[in-house]
């Protein structure tokens, strides 16, 4: 990898769209490669249409100059084979779709692919989640459907929670959600759809067409593309 440095990307949805294409084009300018290559991964689309998914993730990227490629994680056998593991050796973004969180979560933890996305990220591989695909990253996911305010999450960026397609939300409306004792010390991020933000260890920025409005310790407050976030980094909150 041209760059060793840990960058994870959290979207709020609406992937592979025109919306997209400004914040992903400074993705691949990241890696430093003349034609980057992306894995995308379906997994959370499983019960949707993840072929889908994951061509229309290939076509996006191949546009902006990438060799991008899918790699068929559908099940939780096939997180575990090291065969498919090994398709992400070369990678230079690895890109979750979005989907179902719970599926997801189910098939990565404690998996063979989830320690190769763990060591390609670790070795310079920027990794990026859209919507169930962030989600999933976070200490937890609020679930209200569950019968629960929140379920565990893979902790990747620890004391963060995501809260996708969040263009159409009220902020103060979800501050007032956000006060019971499972969201205390957490910092949560509501992301609109084509939007996202960057996490390096030095800091995170805003990207994409919309805004990300970050709520902590009975506040809240909105970021626009290219502005700075403070108090977060590729470690968390």
């Amino acid at each position: 990898m041209a760059n060793l440095e840990r960058r994870i990307l959290l979207v709020g949805g609406d992937e592979f769209r025109p919306a997209s294409v400004g914040m992903d084009r400074h993705v691949l300018e990241l890696t430093g490669k003349d034609a980057p290559r992306v894995a995308i991964i379906p997994t959370a689309a499983a019960y949707e249409n993840p072929q889908l998914a994951a061509s229309n993730g290939i076509r996006h990227f191949s546009g902006l100059g990438a060799d991008a490629y899918g790699v068929e994680v559908i099940q939780r056998a096939e997180a575990e084979n090291p065969r498919i593991a090994a398709q992400l050796d070369e990678a230079d973004v690895i890109y979750f779709t979005g989907g179902s969180p719970e599926h997801l979560h189910s098939v990565l933890a404690g998996s063979p692919l989830l320690d190769a996305v763990v060591a390609a990220n670790n070795a310079g591989a920027v990794w990026a989640g859209s919507s169930a695909g962030a989600m999933v990253l976070g200490a937890v996911m609020r679930r209200p459907s569950s019968g629960s305010p929140v379920s565990p999450a893979l902790n990747i960026v620890p004391n963060v929670m995501t809260l996708p397609h969040h263009e159409r939300s009220d902020p103060e409306a979800v501050l007032s959600q956000l006060t019971s004792r499972e969201y205390t010390g957490l910092t949560v991020l509501g992301i609109d759809g084509g939007s996202g933000v960057l996490l390096e260890p030095g800091g995170a920025t805003a990207l994409g067409s919309g805004n990300v409005t970050v709520y902590r310790s009975g506040n809240w407050k909105r970021f626009a593309a290219e502005e700075r976030v403070p108090g977060l980094t590729v470690d968390g909150a």
